[in-house]
C-alpha cells in the first residue's frame, strides 16, 4: 500500500471556480450576515430537498439544539443516550438540564425505547434521541412513550441528513429535530447546522433565539444568543447541495464493498443496511470488534491501521457517561449502561468519503483479512 494518507472522513467541497462566483456577488452585495440573499435562498432549497416545511439555518450544529430546548421551554430531566458526540448533552448541561442516560440497542446503537419508560421519573420533560451513523431510531415507540407520559421529544438528527423511512424524512418525527452541517459530515457548510420544526409559530420563535431574541430593531422578546449563519457558508451550501446526491450514491458503493469484503471475517461486525424501509445516507461505517472471535483488540487493530496511515475513529468513544463531567450521574453508572459501554470499547469508524477510491477501501479491508490471519 502507499503512504497515502487515508482519513477517516474528508470534506465535501465544491468547485473553487463556482464558489467564487458566488463570492463576487456576496462582495457587491455588501451583504454578509442577517438573513442575506443566500441564507433565505438556502433555507428555501433545504426545505425543498428534506421535505420539511420549516428550517432555520444556523451557524453550527451545536446551538440548533441548545435552542430547541429553549424554543421548547424544556426543564428538569431529560432522558438521552450516553452514545453520542459530547454535544448531545453539553445542550442540556447549558440549559440547566440533568441529563438522565438510557442504555442502547446493540444493532442500531441508538436509544434502546424499551429501556426509556423505567427511565422516567416525576421531573422528566422530555427525550432526546439520535440517530446515530444515521439509522433511524425506534420513532414509533419513542411517540408512544412520549404521548403516553407528555413529554416532549427532540432528535438529534446530526447524522441523517436527507434519510427517509417509509418514503418520510425522518426529520418529520419528534417536535424538533436538528442537523449538522459540519465539515465531516455528509453535507456540510464548512460550520453550520439547521434546526427544523412543524410550524410557524415555533420558527418564527427559534429565529428570535438566534438573533439575540431581537423580534424587530426596538425589542427583545427573549434572551437569545448570537446562531445565525452567515452568507458565505450559506452560499457554498447551496453548491454543496447540488452534489450531495452524488456523493451518497459513491457512499453507497463503498459501504456495499466494506460489506461484501468483511462479510466472512469472523469477530467483524457492522450496521444492517438491508431495510428497505429506510433511505441510507451511508454517514459512517462503523464496525465493532470482538476480540475473543477476532483474536486481538479494537485497539489494536486501530493502531496496526495507523501504521499504514489509514486513520479510523473510535467514535463514540468513550461514551459521555464515562466523562467527568456527568460520570457523577447515577444513569451513569456501569450496570446501567453495558451495551453501550461495551459498544464504545469495540468501535471503529472506517474511512468513508466522497472522492475515497474503491481500490483504496479494497486494501483497507485487504489489511484487516491479513492481520486477523496474523501476518
Amino acid at each position: 500500500m502507499s503512504n497515502e494518507l487515508i482519513n477517516v472522513t474528508s470534506p465535501l467541497l465544491p468547485s473553487i471556480k463556482d464558489f467564487n462566483v458566488l463570492l463576487e456577488v456576496i462582495w457587491e452585495k455588501k451583504w454578509l450576515t442577517n438573513n442575506g440573499y443566500y441564507h433565505e435562498e438556502l433555507e428555501s432549497a433545504l426545505c425543498k430537498y428534506l421535505k420539511v416545511p420549516y428550517l432555520s439555518l444556523f451557524t453550527n450544529g451545536t446551538l440548533p439544539l441548545i435552542a430547541s430546548l429553549q424554543a421548547l421551554r424544556i426543564t428538569g430531566e431529560v432522558i438521552t443516550t450516553p452514545y453520542s458526540f459530547v454535544a448531545t448533552t453539553h445542550s442540556l448541561w447549558w440549559n440547566g438540564i440533568k441529563p438522565v442516560f438510557v442504555d442502547i440497542d446493540p444493532l442500531t446503537c441508538n436509544i434502546d425505547a424499551s429501556r426509556i419508560e423505567a427511565a422516567i421519573t416525576p421531573t422528566t420533560t422530555a427525550i432526546m434521541a439520535v440517530h446515530c451513523y444515521g439509522i433511524p431510531c425506534e420513532v414509533d415507540k419513542i411517540e408512544e412513550i412520549a404521548s403516553k407520559y407528555g413529554l416532549t421529544v427532540i432528535y438529534d438528527a446530526a447524522h441523517a441528513f436527507g434519510v427517509e423511512l417509509n418514503g418520510k424524512s425522518i426529520l418529520d418525527w419528534g417536535d424538533i429535530s436538528t442537523l449538522s452541517f459540519h465539515a465531516t459530515k455528509v453535507y456540510n457548510t464548512v460550520e453550520g447546522g439547521a434546526l427544523i420544526c412543524h410550524d410557524a409559530k415555533t420558527k418564527k420563535r427559534i429565529d428570535y433565539l438566534k438573533n439575540f431574541g431581537f423580534a424587530d430593531e426596538v425589542t427583545v422578546v427573549a434572551p437569545g444568543i448570537n446562531g445565525k449563519m452567515d452568507e458565505i457558508r450559506s452560499a457554498y451550501g447551496l453548491l454543496n447541495l447540488k452534489q450531495v446526491d452524488q456523493a451518497i450514491a459513491e457512499r453507497k458503493k463503498i459501504v456495499e464493498t466494506y460489506c461484501e469484503g468483511l462479510k466472512n471475517i469472523s469477530g467483524i461486525r457492522h450496521l444492517d443496511y438491508s431495510d428497505a424501509s429506510i433511505k441510507h445516507n451511508y454517514a459512517y461505517f462503523p464496525i465493532f470488534i470482538s476480540e475473543s472471535e477476532f483474536g486481538t483488540s479494537r485497539d489494536d487493530l486501530y493502531e496496526k491501521l495507523k501504521e499504514f496511515n489509514i486513520y479510523g475513529r473510535r467514535y463514540f468513544y468513550p461514551l459521555i457517561s464515562n466523562m467527568p463531567p456527568y460520570r457523577g450521574l447515577n444513569s451513569s453508572h456501569t450496570d446501567n449502561l453495558s451495551v453501550a459501554n461495551k459498544i464504545a470499547n469495540s468501535v471503529i469508524c472506517l474511512p468513508i468519503y466522497y472522492g475515497l477510491s474503491l481500490e483504496n477501501v479494497k486494501k483497507i479491508i485487504m489489511l484487516i483479512t491479513d492481520f486477523k490471519k496474523g501476518r
